[in-house]
């Protein structure tokens, strides 16, 4: 087509066919309504309130009310953030539990495989259990709810999400377990990017959803086990050569060759000589010979 660019063709990105884009054509289309609103707001309590008052109160009151209306526009925006991007809120998770889980005390892995399954964004190893952490971006009008136990979006269940998760822990406990020595129950739950959800947290097909922070707390504040500091990091060991990364399986390190000591390195020369120095059958034979020898050199000598 005569004009068009040779660079975005075919991209939806760029032609306004993605909802991402779609999205933030819209939200830049209303800025000009948000801001007139804002200042509606601000003059409003300035007039209101510095006649009622006086002038400074009028003042203070105008501009904590646009700074709250800001506010609250800017966290609508920063939701759907990750979404925007087409991201499911990995990075974001990973910097999450950095801050929070892993300072005190719990092991956290990255990006583990799961054979058979899909990989497994976090695994959480800690003193109330192991928890695989799966990240999950909907768009910002998503409707996230619970109905009869089951786990709805925009009206719609989510048998394949749920079913995947689902599998995925139990084959990661059962790989962890056999690597381990000693039952490891693995618990699905799923932070939530973006969307809307109608109460947090709550469990749908025995997963916890939740954002990202309250999921935080709510592993913190829900243990499912008592582990300790030497279990947390046997655990995570084995958690380590079950799920590999990329594919890849970690094999035990080899046994190391045993040190050598100074007595076997010692020379077989430096033994001891016993205390009985008797000459065996051998020796005698040896000396019978040499005498024989020298009787028969003497009488030539002497001839």
């Amino acid at each position: 087509m005569l004009g068009e660019s040779i660079y975005i063709r075919g991209r939806e990105a760029f032609t306004g066919g993605s909802p991402q884009a779609v999205y933030e054509e819209l939200w830049q289309r209303g800025r000009k309504g948000r801001l007139r609103t804002r200042a509606f707001l601000a003059v409003a309590a300035l007039v209101l309130c510095g006649m009622l008052v006086n002038a400074v109160f009028g003042v203070v009151v105008a501009v904590l009310l646009a700074s709250a209306d800001a506010l609250v526009h800017w966290r609508l925006y920063n939701a759907s953030r990750v979404w925007r991007l087409g991201r499911r809120g990995v990075e974001r998770m990973d910097r999450i539990l950095r801050l929070t889980l892993e300072r005190r005390g719990h092991r956290v892995l990255h990006g583990r495989v799961v054979p058979g399954h899909e990989n497994a964004d976090e695994l959480v190893v800690g003193p109330g259990g192991v928890w695989l952490v799966h990240n999950e971006a909907w768009a910002p009008d998503a409707e996230i709810d619970r109905h009869g136990g089951r786990l709805f979006v925009n009206g719609r269940t989510q048998s394949k999400l749920v079913g995947g998760l689902t599998a995925r822990a139990e084959a990661a406990g059962r790989l962890i377990s056999e690597r381990y020595g000693a039952p490891v129950t693995v618990t699905p739950v799923l932070a939530v990017h973006g969307g809307k959800l109608a109460r947090a947290p709550f469990t749908a097909d025995g997963i916890v959803f939740a954002r990202p922070l309250r999921l935080v707390r709510w592993m913190h504040r829900n243990p499912s086990a008592d582990h300790s500091a030497e279990e947390v990091e046997a655990i995570a060991r084995a958690a380590v050569h079950a799920l590999p990364i990329g594919g890849r399986t970690m094999t035990d390190a080899p046994p190391a060759a045993a040190p050598v000591t100074a007595a076997a390195a010692e020379p077989a020369a430096s033994a001891p000589l016993t205390a009985d120095p008797s000459p065996g059958p051998e020796a005698e034979e040896g000396r019978t010979e040499q005498a024989e020898a020298g009787e028969g050199g003497a009488v030539t000598t002497a001839a």
